[in-house]
């Protein structure tokens, strides 16, 4: 009886791992190409068909979860980051961070505009977890001084929404680090602490 637990979460951690690998395949060869055949994306993440389906039913379920699992990885970071830097250089950081998933999501935007422009198709996901995680790492700043008193994830967003308007397909890391360092800048101008 107590092997019975170690065998499902055995069962469990792989069936992670395994969608885990199908979500990192399919964010580059969806952000490649929109229409990218699920089989190719299968075989490339080193699943059968029968795994594949289980998790991921069909395009739409798969596309909307890479976008997710994309979008909670960028948030996931902001936390990680504050644990072992200052709250400014963790917001620097986490806005490199954003700028790549802006280029990813600028390239998977084709796939998401397929899978939720069809009617009686799912929406789109909201940017929620990132928003929290801008608030995050806004306060931390704020609360040490290192920002502008104030700030808010709307403001942050409103002032970085020239990354969106980069494109992924040229070299868009120069230019997205010029934009983060030009609003950095901005968000220490008025800083108490300096």
């Amino acid at each position: 009886m107590s092997q019975q637990p170690k065998k499902d979460t055995a069962l469990r951690s792989d069936a992670q791992r395994n969608r885990e690998r199908i979500l990192r395949v399919a964010t580059v060869e969806l952000t490649l190409c929109a229409d990218a055949p699920l089989s190719a994306i299968a075989k490339k993440a080193g699943v059968g068909q029968g795994t594949f389906y289980r998790n991921f039913p069909h395009r739409e379920a798969l596309v909307l979860e890479v976008y997710r699992y994309e979008m909670q990885q960028v948030a996931d970071a902001a936390c990680e980051l504050l644990q072992g830097r200052p709250p400014e250089r963790a917001l620097r950081e986490w806005m490199d961070r954003l700028a790549r998933f802006a280029m990813t999501k600028a390239g998977l935007a084709d796939a998401i505009r397929l899978v939720t422009s069809a009617p009686g198709g799912p929406a789109k996901p909201g940017p929620t977890p990132v928003m929290e995680a801008a608030g995050t790492l806004l306060r931390a700043c704020e609360d040490a001084g290192a920002i502008r008193p104030g700030v808010t994830p709307d403001d942050f967003f409103l002032a970085i929404a020239g990354l969106w308007q980069i494109d992924p397909r040229e070299d868009w890391e120069p230019r997205a680090g010029r934009l983060l360092d030009f609003v950095m800048d901005g968000l220490r101008a008025g800083a108490p602490g300096r």
